[in-house]
């Protein structure tokens, strides 16, 4: 799924990865549980989240980072386990726009106490979180056009 963020690419890499943006457009980011001054490059962190009514820590391993382009992290919330890749790339057609990028891989189930979410719910679970990103990083840029798209 993508959406045009009305800012340069730049702008956007820096929102997804300075501590203090993304708790500013994330809801559910409470805050940094270690220090991430240097992240996405300094390894993983763990952060403080809101995860429904529940505050958790998740953990965010970068496993690929190419700057103002591509951010690839590993997620760790709980018992949920998947990976992330925020891909940036300039819109030609609008200078100062940026087409923003949300892959999310998850395994094709969940475990959860005594029980576990079948693959098509864990589709609709990513789906959802996918599209709440993408939402909360047009917003915060003040972005109203765009739309979200599914290249699938």
């Amino acid at each position: 799924m993508s959406r045009v963020i009305e800012a340069d690419p730049e702008r956007v890499w820096h929102a997804l990865t300075d501590a203090t943006q993304i708790v500013a457009w994330d809801a559910r980011m409470l805050a940094p549980v270690d220090q991430s001054e240097n992240y996405p490059f300094s390894g993983g962190v763990r952060w403080r989240y809101q995860l429904g009514s529940v505050q958790v820590v998740m953990h965010d391993r970068p496993l690929e980072v190419v700057p103002g382009a591509r951010l690839k992290r590993k997620i760790r919330l709980g018992s949920l386990r998947y990976d992330q890749t925020f891909s940036l790339s300039p819109v030609e057609s609008q200078p100062g726009h940026t087409n923003l990028a949300v892959k999310l891989v998850t395994p094709n189930w969940i475990p959860l106490v005594g029980d576990s979410v079948d693959r098509f719910s864990a589709r609709e679970l990513a789906t959802q979180h996918v599209d709440d990103t993408l939402r909360q990083v047009q917003s915060f840029f003040g972005s109203t056009g765009g739309g979200a798209t599914d290249p699938s």
